[in-house]
């Protein structure tokens, strides 16, 4: 009997159909936020840490939500991490070549890529690598008696609970079970059913689902940036206004002490003021000091950089040197790793959670499952393998045509096809007759050359002349001979055997042959200008 684990590790028990209904329903309520970055403070933020390592991470989520919408530059550094993956292009492979298991792919794959917001419900699944995890409920329907996929619909990481409210042992299901506070229960929320909850983990180190998201490690850099932009602000409010201090005499009454502050007060922001003669007012101009100012451009910046690090690895994408070689391919190698992490663990979510319900519920919890593959895998430099061919056909090592066809993508000639020919022919041995006999392929369809069909012909009549007069003996003698003196020896003496005048008749005959087949392209390239 098989066993089922669902993907928090269980053993669970499958009814024979899904359960059809929505349990996670998206309310009015939902868009609500208390919106806990307003007034964010050291301490205000390890208490919302504290609430999600109990178990609680409504606050948390909405904390992470705000800080994409508030902060540009990790708003964007997430999107390219995210994005980076949903390029990729994916596909379904069959468990094996078997015809049952092509079956069970085609059927999946048409379940999946038939799903009209697939695309979007991937994006709201590597939302896991900012908060840690990401939820999706699945609404079956049936098509012709099978159990189908209707769509995907996304929960808020905040209507997630991973303890029961109250319990006496709070960290009994903490950070394993997520529950999902629902109408029913919207105060410890429900365990989903089976195969009815994708959940998707962001699995960047040991530890909790609630402290393994990225923005849980930017979040105090976002604090810190938060007061930096705060005070930079207010500076730039003030920068480069001059001082304004007023003075009074010592009997001055009170009535014109709040007088003079009104006074100056206007001048800030009306530049226009009425003050009493027993009264003055001196402007002081500012100090522009360019080694004060910058510090809280470089505290931002200094924020920034470590959420790059934190989020894609490096800081050379964002923070570039111009000019600096060999920076880029550096970098996109650490991007590289970091695609293929977060490509193969959504791999794994889909294949555990989306097509291994798909299979059971309609070939059997016995069958193999399809292989979900992302083709993370850098394209190959093409340029950079051929020069290795180039090179191995110096040191007389020619590859196969197949070979070479499948490495490179490039489909054979097909019989009747013209073939392209490098100008001057094929170097070496590796002349047009030969590749084309190697293919057994026709020769191009363009008209043969005179001179070619002359040397073909003296080739093969010379051949009738030299193999066996000369050819034979020099094979007796190699086989024959005790050293290479004596090979020479008999080679000069072999010279002598052949027949001149059969070998002059051949080439004069030639010759003439020659000349009047230049003659007669002469006359005809005339007749036709």
């Amino acid at each position: 009997m098989t066993i089922l684990y669902d993907a928090f590790g269980r053993e669970i028990q499958t009814a024979k159909r899904p359960e059809p209904r929505q349990i996670a329903v998206t309310t009015i309520r939902d868009r609500w936020s208390n919106y806990p970055s307003s007034g964010l403070t050291p301490s205000s933020l390890a208490a919302i840490f504290l609430e999600a390592d109990n178990g609680d991470v409504a606050r948390q989520a909405e904390l992470f939500e705000e800080m994409e919408e508030k902060d540009t530059h990790l708003f964007s550094e997430l999107q390219t991490r995210k994005n980076a993956v949903l390029g990729l292009d994916y596909d379904i492979a069959p468990w094996s070549e078997s015809a049952e298991d092509k079956r069970i792919r085609d059927f999946c794959a048409d379940c999946l890529f038939g799903l009209a917001t697939f695309e979007e419900r991937l994006l709201d699944l590597l939302d896991a690598i900012g908060k840690g995890y990401s939820l999706c409920e699945i609404l079956w329907g049936t098509d012709s008696g099978r159990a189908v996929i209707d769509r995907l619909e996304w929960i808020h990481a905040k209507k997630a609970v991973f303890y029961e409210r109250g319990a006496s042992d709070m960290w009994a299901e903490s950070c394993e079970v997520p529950r999902v506070l629902t109408e029913s229960d919207p105060v410890n929320g429900e365990i989903m059913p089976p195969f009815k909850l994708v959940y998707h983990r962001y699995k960047a180190r040991s530890g909790y689902d609630t402290r393994a998201g990225l923005l849980r490690v930017c979040a105090w850099m976002y604090l810190f940036k938060n007061y930096a932009l705060k005070d930079w602000v207010a500076f730039a409010e003030v920068f480069g206004m001059p001082l304004r201090l007023g003075r009074y005499d010592a009997s001055a009454s009170p009535a014109d002490k709040d007088a003079l502050v009104a006074a100056i007060q206007s001048l800030g922001s009306d530049a226009a003021g009425i003050v009493s003669k027993s009264t003055e007012i001196e402007f002081i101009e500012s100090v522009k000091n360019a080694g004060t100012n910058n510090i809280y451009e470089a505290l931002a910046g200094f924020c920034d950089k470590q959420m790059s690090k934190a989020i894609l690895g490096q800081t050379a994408t964002t923070e570039g040197t111009p000019g600096k070689l060999g920076n880029e391919d550096a970098q996109d190698k650490v991007r590289h790793d970091l695609i293929r992490s977060d490509a193969e663990a959504l791999s794994n979510t889909i294949r555990f959670q989306l097509l291994r319900p798909l299979v059971g519920y309609n070939f059997g919890w016995d069958k193999p499952l399809p292989w979900f593959v992302m083709k993370h895998e850098p394209p190959e430099d093409l340029e950079r393998v051929s020069a290795v061919y180039a090179n191995l056909s110096q040191i007389g090592f020619y590859p196969s045509a197949e070979h070479v066809s499948e490495r490179f993508k490039i489909p054979l000639p097909a019989k009747g096809e013209t073939v392209l020919q490098p100008r001057g022919g094929y170097p070496g041995v590796m002349n047009k007759t030969r590749v084309l006999a190697a293919k057994d392929l026709p020769a191009p369809a363009a008209s043969p050359d005179s001179a070619d069909m002359i040397a073909e012909r003296l080739g093969a009549e010379s051949m009738e002349i030299t193999d066996e007069a000369f050819m034979a003996p020099i094979r007796r003698l190699v086989e024959t001979a005790g050293s290479l003196e004596e090979i020479r020896d008999g080679i000069l003496s072999i010279y002598g055997d052949l027949n001149p005048a059969e070998l002059g008749e051949l080439i004069a005959r030639g010759m003439m042959i020659a000349e009047a087949a230049g003659r007669l392209e002469v006359k005809i390239e005339k007749e036709t200008i």
